[in-house]
């Protein structure tokens, strides 16, 4: 469970506390609710029922969890919506667009969409996983979405990947760039090209391309229509996951867009 997912839970749950006794104090102090001269009556039986409300959640905590359950539900439904709308309406960008390098089977029956930043470390911890899915299953396809979020060296290093592609090695590069810890620099990004057998001054020059930088500008419109304000995220048959999948997640995504077709 991501921290933002839990951030949420916390907040509908004081919300919905807070509402309940809010909802006492309006009862009992909205006007025309009691006589107009019992003011101090009022105020201590909203207090009451605060308390009330309190104990009762206290006594019942199973309530809170069915209220969150119901809300996530909810709320997940019209993600789901909102998602295969804007998915729907970016196929084109997402599954078709020439500049964006393509994994697994080519040919597949179902995409696997990765936005990744080489520098973010999530990105780097899913790596293996996104690799793992594309060897194991024969029948998937991996489009991969540079989205250099996170500073110059993040754009020099996907620059540098979409270079790779020219010399048909941008496969390599990229794994190269997803192993270790360490922030990646210009230094350290050219270094893992020329291990991976890159012509070095035809990719600096292939970098400067102005066909890089529009894929590049792509990537970050196509991110911004569907919402993906940070990486890693996939999109996989009408479903966008943020965040760090773990292999699991990403089997059951992509059984179910199969199941769909």
């Amino acid at each position: 469970m991501n921290s933002y997912r839990v951030f949420s839970q916390r907040a509908f749950v004081l919300l919905l506390v807070l509402g309940l006794g809010a909802a006492g104090g309006l009862f009992w102090n909205f006007p025309g609710s009691r006589p107009r001269d019992v003011g101090s009556i009022g105020s201590q039986r909203a207090t009451e029922f605060e308390h009330r409300v309190r104990a009762y959640l206290l006594e019942h905590p199973e309530i809170l969890v069915e209220a969150l359950q119901r809300y996530e539900t909810r709320q997940q439904a019209i993600a789901d919506r909102e998602a295969s709308v804007a998915i729907d309406a970016n196929a084109d960008a997402l599954l078709r667009d020439p500049d964006s390098p393509v994994g697994g089977n080519a040919k597949g029956d179902v995409s696997m969409v990765q936005f990744f930043d080489y520098n973010c470390r999530f990105c780097r911890q899913v790596a293996p996983h996104v690799t793992t899915a594309g060897t194991t299953d024969p029948e998937l396809r991996v489009v991969y979405k540079e989205l250099p979020i996170l500073g110059p060296a993040s754009l020099f290093a996907a620059q540098a990947a979409l270079a790779a592609n020219r010399q048909g090695k941008y496969i390599q590069l990229h794994n190269a760039l997803m192993v270790g810890t360490e922030p990646h620099t210009e230094s350290t990004v050219l270094e893992a090209a020329g291990r991976v057998g890159l012509d070095i001054d035809r990719l600096k020059r292939d970098m400067r391309e102005p066909t890089v930088q529009t894929a590049l500008t792509r990537n970050l419109a196509l991110a911004q229509a569907l919402r993906i304000s940070g990486t890693p995220a996939f999109v996989i048959g009408t479903h966008i996951e943020r965040g760090a999948a773990d292999p699991p997640t990403l089997r059951r995504l992509v059984e179910a867009a199969r199941q769909k077709k």
